[in-house]
């Protein structure tokens, strides 16, 4: 279509500028004559000096001319011989324009007509150059016949050196098929085979993709065999007491389904934390859900007193849910075990946001912070509670890329959580 387009455009272009300089010797004959041209003594239109080109003297020649003036006689060129060019009103209206002719059925003219006064006469005469379109066709028509035979071997270069392109340029992608082809045939686990440096970065995004994967279905399998091996030990104790008609299978059974339930309840908040993090990446605001969290554990806890001071505009790449999770864990183990006062500062850090929460209460020793990680494990037996509040927030952190300190808090004198979380 560009071709057609440009084709039809440049063959306007060149018509045009052939017509134009065809019209432009018609002209300059016209002015020619026009310079020339003298008042007989009986009125009539003389040459003072006779016209150059001899085909005004060969009988149908091709190039003529005619002079016509009201009440007088038209003045023909001999290779008009017997046939006159007849005045018609566009040739008054068109001065120095070339025009159309076909009062020759057998020959097309194009003619050029102006109209001129000459001196010691008051006769409007015309003066008429025509000529035959016969050298002006045959030049539009070989100069059409080039354009279309150029433009017909450019459009099928251009379709062959498309072809090519395609073939050529489209050849890594289709090593990159075959590979892709090989691993899922299982001969190989990435795609190592050199390609240009065009297609490079698609290899790379692709082995990323793969070991991103890999390692998701590494965390799906880990995942899946420490909720085996937690709740191994539970069905093992219910099947042995119901066995043995133990005397207090059903505070067994209750005790030990309120094992398995706090392991499920793990497990599936970091499965859902997995599933959301592969699922894209989210942006939550720190302000919004901190709020919501501090109005819930102000329900539960109306005697605790919780502040909250920092960036209020606060981003981080955590979904909103786990967001509430993590800080509705750390808000309520800060409320619950504290001395009743609870602070929160939010605290941009580059790329990440820093998430304080201190407390009033005893702290944790040194020594016990690392241990007070693992799934179940309590320092406070007397407080209701499952022992998988810190376990559910460090697992979470992780999978979005985040960390859990613990330190002690200088200016309440209790815990302080400082909470890590990369920036959105």
């Amino acid at each position: 279509m560009l071709l057609l387009g440009g084709g039809l455009a440049l063959d306007r272009v060149l018509t045009s500028a052939i017509t134009r300089n065809f019209d432009d010797g018609l002209s300059y004959v016209l002015t020619a004559m026009i310079s020339s041209a003298e008042v007989g003594p009986e009125g009539e239109v003389l040459f003072n000096r006779p016209l150059a080109d001899q085909r005004f003297l060969e009988p149908a020649s091709g190039l003529y001319y005619q002079i016509s003036g009201e009440g007088h006689e038209d003045w023909r060129s001999r290779s008009l011989w017997d046939r006159a060019i007849q005045v018609t009103p566009d040739m008054r209206d068109r001065p120095g324009q070339g025009i159309d002719s076909h009062q020759f059925p057998e020959e097309p003219l194009r003619l050029m007509a102006r109209t001129v006064i000459l001196p010691g006469s008051d006769t409007r005469w015309i003066f008429i150059v025509a000529q035959a379109r016969e050298g002006l066709d045959a030049q539009i028509r070989s100069l059409r016949q080039t354009l279309v035979n150029s433009f017909l071997a450019l459009g099928v270069g251009l379709i062959l050196l498309a072809a090519l392109q395609v073939f050529f340029g489209l050849r890594p992608l289709r090593r990159i098929r075959r590979e892709i082809a090989r691993m899922r045939a299982g001969e190989k686990s990435r795609v190592t085979e050199p390609l240009p440096r065009e297609v490079q970065p698609l290899v790379e995004e692709l082995n990323a993709l793969l070991a991103h994967n890999e390692q998701q279905a590494e965390e799906a399998r880990r995942h899946a065999g420490n909720l085996a091996h937690a709740l191994k030990t539970p069905l093992t104790v219910v099947m042995n007491a119901a066995t043995a008609k133990a005397p207090d299978l059903s505070g067994i059974v209750i005790r030990e389904t309120g094992t398995m339930r706090r392991q499920i309840d793990h497990h599936l908040a970091r499965a859902r934390a997995l599933g959301r993090r592969g699922a894209a990446q989210s942006r939550t605001e720190v302000w919004p859900s901190l709020e919501a969290v501090e109005r819930a554990v102000e329900r539960l806890y109306p005697d605790v007193r919780i502040d909250r001071d920092g960036a209020h505009d606060a981003v981080v790449r955590v979904e909103r849910q786990d967001l509430d999770e993590l800080l509705g864990n750390l808000i309520e183990n800060a409320a619950k075990y504290g001395g009743g006062s609870v602070f929160v500062t939010v605290s941009p850090q580059g790329q990440s946001i820093d998430i304080l929460v201190e407390d009033d209460g005893a702290g944790i020793p040194e020594s016990e912070r690392e241990r007070i990680f693992d799934r179940g494990v309590r320092l406070d037996s007397g407080k209701p509670g499952t022992g998988l509040g810190l376990a559910i927030v460090r697992d979470v952190a992780e999978i979005y890329g985040g960390t859990v300190e613990l330190d002690e808090s200088e200016d309440l004198g209790g815990l302080l959580v400082r909470l890590r979380l990369p920036a959105g």
